[in-house]
């Protein structure tokens, strides 16, 4: 079964927002078993062009056949055949409406599950963009606390290290004093 898009540029555009390569290739993966349910479900509901010309044909060679008819009787039951010949022009155009609006009702169908795919597929972005959102948030709340810790420390570090500099220099001048 062909697919309509490129699954391998859709892979990398999703590693290039961030997903992993085995994350990409799952979403896409479920994104092709979705369609292809979805194609399936489609395909059922479809007429193929086999059946269709199946029963074009059957009704051509019913018409061929009331032809035949018609000729034969023309003489003696013109009246009667006419009649008939006007039921089968009501039954024909009843199936020929029948068929409409059954097409008519699998395209709504497909339209509608079309759309909605379309929005699961856009509600799971929106999804994976919230995800990605907060996730940041949490990464960059994260680095500003260690940012702040980091300088605290450094704070620190500078009250210890003038400290002990001022304590080696005390105990110098009292060295120095004592031998002076």
């Amino acid at each position: 079964r062909k697919l309509f898009f490129d699954t391998h540029a859709l892979v990398c555009l999703l590693e290039e927002n961030g997903f992993t390569t085995q994350q990409s290739e799952i979403i896409v993966s479920a994104l092709v078993k979705i369609m292809n349910t979805n194609l399936d479900m489609i395909y059922k509901d479809m007429v193929t062009k086999v059946q269709q010309e199946i029963a074009l044909q059957q009704i051509m060679s019913h018409i061929g056949g009331v032809k035949k008819d018609m000729i034969i009787l023309e003489k003696s039951e013109f009246s009667a055949l006419r009649s008939e010949n006007e039921k089968i022009k009501l039954e024909l155009l009843q199936i020929k409406k029948q068929v409409m609006d059954e097409i008519t009702k699998v395209r709504a169908d497909n339209k509608l599950n079309l759309n909605l795919e379309k929005s699961r597929v856009k509600e799971l972005h929106a999804q994976q963009d919230r995800a990605l959102t907060q996730t940041d948030r949490k990464i960059d709340t994260e680095v500003a606390g260690l940012k702040t810790m980091l300088e605290s420390h450094k704070l620190d570090n500078i009250k210890y290290l003038a400290g002990s500099v001022f304590t080696c220099l005390t105990v110098a001048l009292g060295f120095y004093r004592l031998w002076i």
